[in-house]
């Protein structure tokens, strides 16, 4: 996909402060510091669009980056942060729920985990949940850089075992260090228009 136009629109946490346009929105879940900023910034081939931080739990809002002007890439708060506290991320937690149950332009979810661990046990509640909310779905396994490239194969394989034994959702590669694998990613996308 050629970018030829990217930028931050809202941040919100309530469906009254949602973009109202009825543009797909694609939408990104995953742990605290997996990589979801620094996803939107790769795809786009921008350094700081999506605010990045080494620091887990920086995003707090939902975020909306529109693409193009004919779709969205919807940041959502990372999930088990711990500095956070539990009145924290329990309203973290109710306005996600709330966006994902309640927003009509959802078009696809891209789920991120880690390449280099096992699917936590927060990754399989989330996971569950997308399938239960019948959410289309990718599952990206983000930071392939960090392992050998001969192992990522494998490796991909063995998480989707473990996280979608039914092998009935797609699992990519990625990398945003690297900025690999962006083009199969791309494809998939596109494939949900």
């Amino acid at each position: 996909m050629v970018i030829k136009s990217s930028e931050f629109t809202i941040s919100a946490t309530k469906p009254s402060q949602y973009p109202n346009d009825n543009l797909p929105q694609i939408v990104l879940v995953g742990k605290s510091n997996v990589g979801k900023s620094s996803f939107i910034n790769s795809m786009i081939n921008r350094k700081k669009l999506a605010r990045t931080s080494s620091e887990p739990g920086k995003t707090r809002l939902i975020n909306f980056y529109k693409i193009n002007n004919s779709f969205y890439f919807v940041d959502l708060p990372g999930y088990g942060f711990s500095k956070m506290s539990k009145e924290e991320q329990s309203k973290v937690g109710n306005f996600i729920e709330e966006y994902l149950k309640k927003c009509k332009n959802i078009s696809l979810v891209i789920f991120l985990i880690d390449i280099r661990h096992n699917p936590t046990e927060d990754d399989k509640l989330m996971y569950n949940y997308i399938i239960n909310q019948n959410l289309p779905c990718i599952i990206i396994a983000n930071k392939a850089d960090k392992i050998a490239i001969t192992k990522v194969d494998d490796v991909v394989s063995n998480l989707q075992n473990n996280l979608n034994p039914l092998h009935d959702l797609t699992f990519l590669p990625f990398s945003s260090e690297r900025k690999i694998y962006t083009e199969k990613v791309w494809e998939e996308i596109e494939n949900k228009f």
